[in-house]
């Protein structure tokens, strides 16, 4: 694979990658406002826009964030849009029965449960109906935790481990309720089916302290693995294979904060977000400036500019 290449006299794509939205519907409209007013209108236009994931939980307005995102593709139809998976909304798909069935036939998703089950009582797994074959993260998604304060992250959880209480109740049910899965609109559970857990672009165009330069972008809503192999790793994403309990590329820490060795030989952006922090380190890319905390912004990073932009910039007009 050859390396990076130095920019020519054309104009690179825009590409937006942007954070953690988590149910701040709020926060989206006023970040995607100031999106189109610092952008170009014409490359506004055309941009790929990626969503690093976590669309739901902690916010009031999961479901008004997902009919926002729904609309995007008819209201800018020149747009690219990617909507990457993260944890909490393959926790979500997996309560509401939408996430892809493994490929082994007859493989039961219960089977995963036995390397995690010591948790079981203090994270209060769901117990309801369904749960006899659900996926370990819907259980854990939409069960009722014993502690009340997540000493972590300094607040008081809100339902479950992963703070999914006002996601039921923007959907109008009580939090652990099984009827969430009749009132979840059926354009909403497509849009959890269809969320991709890795997104791959050739050819994007970066400033560094070389210039403008293009190289391969990935994107992954944690990041990938620095000591395992990466094209497994890719495959593996690629398949989406749910047979797993739990996906380190899409809520692993540590293990997934730094870009692969083979991939800083060759080099490529790897932009994420899940890990309550802003962080550009070179082309590693982590964008989840708000972490899901009202208090904090909804932050995005545009390429080739690196210019990051949040929900709260005051922008001229």
């Amino acid at each position: 694979m050859s390396g990076p290449r130095s920019e020519p006299n054309t104009m690179p794509r825009v590409v937006c990658c942007i954070g953690d939205t988590h149910g701040y519907i709020n926060k989206l409209q006023s970040l995607w406002s100031n999106l189109r007013s610092l952008i170009d209108p014409q490359d506004f236009k055309t941009a790929l826009i990626i969503f690093l994931g976590d669309y739901c939980d902690r916010g009031p307005g999961t479901r008004q964030v997902i009919d926002f995102l729904l609309r995007l593709p008819s209201t800018y139809p020149d747009q690219t849009h990617v909507f990457l998976c993260g944890n909490h909304d393959l926790a979500f798909a997996a309560f509401v029965g939408v996430l892809p069935r493994p490929p082994d036939e007859g493989f039961e998703f219960s089977e995963a449960w036995k390397e995690y089950e010591g948790n079981e009582d203090r994270e209060g797994w769901f117990k309801g109906n369904g749960h006899e074959d659900m996926h370990l993260q819907g259980r854990r998604w939409g069960g009722t935790i014993k502690d009340r304060f997540n000493v972590a992250k300094g607040t008081e959880y809100k339902g479950s481990i992963y703070d999914a209480g006002p996601t039921f109740e923007s959907y109008g049910v009580p939090h652990g309720s099984a009827d969430l899965v009749k009132a979840v609109p059926d354009e909403h559970k497509k849009f959890l089916a269809n969320l991709v857990w890795v997104h791959e672009e050739d050819d994007v165009c970066v400033k560094t302290d070389d210039g403008l330069i293009h190289c391969k972008l990935i994107a992954v809503h944690a990041g990938l693995e620095r000591n395992k192999n990466v094209e497994e790793q890719l495959n593996f994403l690629r398949a989406r294979d749910t047979r797993v309990p739990k996906v380190e590329a899409l809520s692993g820490r540590k293990n997934v904060w730094d870009i692969p060795k083979e991939l800083t030989e060759n080099p490529t952006i790897v932009v994420s977000g899940h890990h309550g922090k802003l962080h550009v380190n070179g082309l590693r890319l982590i964008i989840d400036e708000g972490g899901g905390l009202e208090e904090k912004p909804v932050a995005a990073i545009v390429l080739p500019s690196m210019k990051i932009v949040r929900d709260t910039d005051v922008l001229a007009n």
